[in-house]
This record gives structure tokens, C-alpha cells and sequence, in this order.
């Protein structure tokens, strides 16, 4: 009966225990990566989007998708017309990346404009939005997201008092105030855009904000 007494005692004690160190255990379950949305999703989020560039007081046009080749594409795509102030050399752009601009100039930059500079801004001056070609224009390179019209560079702004502020020259520069409002300006984009690269990212965006809706995301320098 001791014996049986002392056995049962050591099997209770071995199911508390872990395995021996050093050796692994049950292995777990990979997670698995995020599905990429279906034709359906896209098509729902686009009525959506369209909706929601409607509360900004965005002025938009819908544009025709289109493939170009070399692996670019124009799907769910606008062209933004209005957003309250003059954006210039604004081409197609997805639409989810036209309300997300829109948002940061109504929401962010003008507050910001307002807060640090004592004016409203304008005009904003942009390098463009669709353009097929790899990431930074290198060769061999991924394809950016401009070349699926999902990006935008910013570059300057336009006060009413009549100031112009650009990146290049302000990110870095003398006045406070000036690198206050584009640091000011350029967190907000990170906020609302999956990726946002200002100067402080590398030798290819010191004149100029990249923000984009691309998967790899968050991500802001």
C-alpha cells in the first residue's frame, strides 16, 4: 500500500512539471500573416472612401481604372479637385489615400499653420502622386507606391501672409517656428497615413513628406 502510496504521488507531481530545460516543448502555432483583401472588400471600402471624401468637403472625380504595365496600376482611383485649399500637381490617387490627405489638411495643417505661424495656409505645393517606378527611383528596387497612384510628396506651403515654407529648407532651418509647424504637421500625417518619411529617413526625402497607404505599415521616420 506505501508503495502504490508513494507511485500515485509521483505521477501527480510529473503532470505539474514542464518539460526538461533545454528541451523544447510543444511547438506553437505560427501567427499567420493578413489576408489580402478581396475584390469584394476593395470595391466595398471604395463606396465607402467616396462617402467619407464627402465630409471634408473634398470636390473629387472618379477616375477609370487603368494598367499600364511593368506591374503599375490606377484602381479605386480619384482625382481630388478640392480640399479646401489649392494642391498642386495632384494626379490619380486611390481614393483612401485622397480622404487620408484630406483629413491631415483640414484636421492637421491648417491648426498647426494657425498655432505656430499665426496664418493660414493657402496652397500646398506636392511633388505628384502616381508615378510607375521603383522605391526612391532605384533600379532593381520593389515598386513604389507611387506606382500604384497610393502615395504623395509634399513639399511646400504657401501662407496667407504671404510666407512660403518648404521642407528643404525649413525641416533643418533657423526659425523655430517654421521647424515646429513642419514637425507639427508631419506627426499628424503619421497619424493618419500608414507610412510617412520626412527628411530624417534617408538622403531621398530632404527636400519633401512621402506618405502613402502601402501594407507595410505603421511606419514613420
Amino acid at each position: 500500500m506505501r508503495i502504490r502510496g508513494i507511485l500515485l504521488l509521483l505521477l501527480v507531481l510529473s503532470a505539474c512539471v514542464g518539460p526538461p530545460r533545454g528541451r523544447p516543448g510543444a511547438p506553437h502555432p505560427r501567427p499567420r500573416p493578413p489576408a489580402a483583401p478581396s475584390a469584394a472588400d476593395e470595391a466595398r471600402d471604395y463606396r465607402q472612401c467616396l462617402i467619407d471624401l464627402g465630409r471634408y468637403g473634398a470636390r473629387y472625380t472618379p477616375l477609370p481604372d487603368r494598367y499600364p504595365g511593368n506591374g503599375c496600376s490606377l484602381t479605386y482611383t480619384v482625382q481630388l479637385n478640392e480640399v479646401g485649399v489649392p494642391i498642386t500637381n495632384l494626379g490619380a490617387m486611390k481614393c483612401r489615400l485622397a480622404e487620408r490627405l484630406s483629413a491631415w489638411v483640414n484636421e492637421a495643417v491648417q491648426n498647426a499653420a494657425m498655432a505656430w505661424l499665426s496664418s493660414r495656409v493657402t496652397k500646398i505645393e506636392s511633388f505628384g502622386t502616381y508615378n510607375c517606378r521603383p522605391i526612391n527611383g532605384k533600379e532593381g528596387a520593389k515598386l513604389s507606391q507611387h506606382g500604384l497612384a497610393n502615395a504623395v510628396d509634399i513639399a511646400a506651403f504657401q501662407l496667407q501672409d504671404g510666407r512660403r515654407i518648404t521642407v528643404k529648407t525649413g525641416w533643418r532651418g533657423p526659425d523655430e517656428d517654421t521647424r515646429n509647424f513642419l514637425h507639427a504637421v508631419f506627426k499628424a500625417g503619421c497619424r493618419r497615413f500608414n507610412i510617412a518619411l520626412s527628411p530624417e529617413s534617408d538622403g531621398f526625402h530632404q527636400d519633401h513628406f512621402h506618405f502613402d497607404m502601402g501594407p507595410n505599415g505603421p511606419y514613420c521616420h
